[in-house]
């Protein structure tokens, strides 16, 4: 298997791993790996009346992590969420951009309303 095949196959079982978590804590999955013209949304995750557009990073180790998601890579899921917005925001009071970092054998970790429009 190729890195690139290992990579995709990583990706998705992480994002998996990330929609249970959000589910065990009361957040409904609905949609993921949402494309549009300006970019892809790995989770769309609703609670109550918060929207949240999820950038799912998965890495074998913390320094990986560490370094998976910056500005550039946020401003994707942005721009994306913003596209996204109209089709999953009826009824909606906050709208947030949250990221999970998942590592194999370990807790995931969830930052909620990482951008504040920098």
């Amino acid at each position: 298997m190729n890195r690139r095949v290992a990579a995709e196959r990583q990706g998705r079982a992480g994002e998996r791993i990330a929609a249970w978590w959000l589910r065990l804590h009361g957040w409904r999955i609905v949609g993921s790996r949402v494309r549009t013209p300006r970019g892809e949304v790995d989770l769309v995750a609703r609670r109550r009346r918060t929207l949240a557009f999820v950038e799912v990073k998965t890495r074998g180790d913390a320094a990986g992590l560490a370094t998976a998601i910056d500005e550039y890579r946020l401003r994707r899921v942005v721009a994306a969420a913003e596209t996204l917005l109209p089709r999953y925001g009826a009824g909606i009071e906050n709208v947030r951009i949250d990221v999970m970092l998942v590592r194999p054998w370990r807790r995931p970790v969830h930052l909620p309303n990482v951008w504040h429009g920098q």
